[in-house]
């Protein structure tokens, strides 16, 4: 759903980029308040691993892919206000450095693909959290919820925007028509998706997950034909840092493959926006991307000819600088400890 330059005016585009300015602000703010020196470091890696799983493209229907948006994911794992800024990140350097996403158009994705997105997951997310049984599987089934509406509601967004400041003459009805069909599709796959991997870290680490904080359960021991509760067992001061440094290591190292091998056999079809546009001949107004000259233009590295080894370096070189630009950020606007607890050495 990346917006190219073209597409929406400038008045419109202008408005979005103090819109996403603001949420911004706002949400540097508020991530100081869900960051400390644990979750800074998960993050940035949060960051790089949408950014590697955006190049995955799904097919949905004919002739039409999508991919990862990553609001609920972001949101979940790391909380709204730092989700937003993950997003942002990710969208700043595909814009920069892949000519991805127009740049006079970063404002209007920002605050559709980063906003609405992670504003609208989480709301959703909590709502289910209220109602659901407290545990990690209601944690699941509420992020897949939340991830699957999600999508559509940014391609809602989308065609708000372009009722305001859309360059083209096309029929708002039928713009939304086929951005909210198309997109419920891709929202399934994003669903899919954001589930799976917040399972996944619940399964090893459920204290790194922000929206599943406050519901651990104890295990629970049949004894003479009842359950009960099983001892506490203590955790080692020292094993923590070492488990979270090995589920960073891990994100990092599968975020590098995905985008670095698996990314080769992702679907060729255009994304939803894109198709959606040139079925309805928005896409006429599109300009050349002020990025287009880049050396990591559309995500392949330039002069190197083979076009797996291209996408493929393109792809570990975005999750490199992603984490490392996200990662800056989150640890310099992370939670700092007055005092020291502990004479333990606070890693990853």
């Amino acid at each position: 759903m990346h917006v190219p330059d073209g597409f929406i005016d400038a008045p419109t585009s202008a408005v979005t980029g103090v819109i996403a300015a603001g949420a911004l602000a706002v949400s540097l703010r508020g991530a100081r308040r869900e960051l400390d020196e644990k979750t800074a470091p998960l993050a940035g890696l949060v960051a790089a691993f949408i950014f590697a799983v955006q190049m995955l493209n799904f097919p949905v229907a004919a002739g039409t892919s999508g991919h990862l948006l990553g609001g609920a994911l972001a949101a979940i794992l790391v909380g709204p206000y730092t989700g937003v800024l993950c997003v942002s990140v990710v969208l700043l350097m595909q814009g920069v450095l892949f000519a991805d996403g127009g740049l006079t158009a970063l404002g209007v994705n920002i605050t559709d693909m980063a906003l609405v997105t992670t504003v609208v997951s989480y709301a959703v997310f909590r709502g289910l959290l209220a109602v659901l049984p407290r545990g990690r599987r209601s944690v699941t089934v509420a992020s897949f919820v939340a991830a699957l509406v999600s999508v559509p509601a940014a391609a809602c967004a989308f065609t708000l925007i372009y009722a305001i400041g859309g360059t083209t003459d096309v029929s708002i009805g039928k713009v939304a028509t086929a951005m909210i069909g198309v997109h419920v599709l891709i929202g399934v796959g994003e669903a899919v998706i954001t589930a799976l991997t917040v399972g996944a870290v619940i399964a090893v680490r459920p204290d790194l997950v922000h929206g599943a904080r406050g519901l651990r359960q104890r295990l629970r021991l049949r004894v003479d034909g009842e359950l009960v509760d099983a001892p506490a067992v203590p955790v080692s001061p020292a094993a923590a840092p070492a488990s979270r440094r090995t589920v960073w290591v891990t994100g990092l190292v599968a975020s590098l493959v995905l985008a670095g091998f698996v990314s080769f056999y992702a679907s060729a079809s255009p994304d939803g926006l894109e198709k959606v546009a040139h079925d309805k001949g928005i896409d006429t107004r599109a300009k050349e991307h002020a990025s287009a000259g880049s050396p990591l233009a559309d995500y392949g590295v330039k002069d190197v000819s083979d076009a797996r080894l291209s996408g493929g370096l393109a792809g570990v070189i975005g999750v490199g600088v992603t984490v490392v630009a996200g990662s800056a950020v989150f640890w310099a606007v992370r939670r700092r400890r007055d005092t020291d607890v502990s004479p333990v050495s606070h890693g990853l």
